[in-house]
This record gives structure tokens, C-alpha cells and sequence, in this order.
């Protein structure tokens, strides 16, 4: 069965799923990067005050804003090479 009689084939619901599954390993993997990337950045290790200061306040959220375009661009333009290979729907 073609998709839109371009030849290729619909993909299965166990090909949905896995495609589905990967998304989320691959968001759970940068997540955990970040977490680990922006805490040793922007976190004091001598722990002065319970709460984040202000400056480390700011700089978790900048290096996460960073994370997440980085993360954008980098799989825009692996869908972009994707496509141009005939990957994807």
C-alpha cells in the first residue's frame, strides 16, 4: 500500500509506537543533559542558601532557553536531511 501513490509505504502502529518511543528517549536523554550540563554551570557548590540566588536563577534558565534551541535546530535540520533522503512521511 502506498502512501498518496508516492510509492512508499504507510508505516505500521508498531512502527507509529517505536517512532513515538524514540521521540521521548531522545527528549528524556537531552533533559537529563541539561539537568546535568546548566546544574554544574550555574549551581554555587558551597550550598550559602537554601534557595537559588538570583544570578543562578538566571543563568539555569538561559542555559536551559540554550539547550532547547539547540535541541530545535539540530532536529529541524535532521528532518530536513531525512526528507531529502525520502525518510519520513
Amino acid at each position: 500500500m502506498s502512501f498518496l501513490g508516492l510509492g512508499r509505504p504507510q508505516p505500521t502502529s508498531a512502527e507509529k509506537i517505536a517512532a513515538v518511543e524514540n521521540e521521548l528517549k531522545v527528549v528524556a536523554e537531552m533533559h537529563s543533559r541539561m539537568i546535568k550540563v546548566c546544574t554544574a554551570k550555574c549551581i554555587d557548590r558551597s550550598y550559602r542558601e537554601a534557595d537559588l540566588a538570583k544570578g543562578e536563577a538566571v543563568c539555569l534558565d538561559r542555559c536551559a532557553a540554550k539547550f532547547f534551541d539547540v535541541h530545535q535546530t539540530i532536529s529541524e535540520q535532521l528532518q530536513r536531511e531525512g526528507a531529502a533522503r525520502g525518510f519520513g512521511a
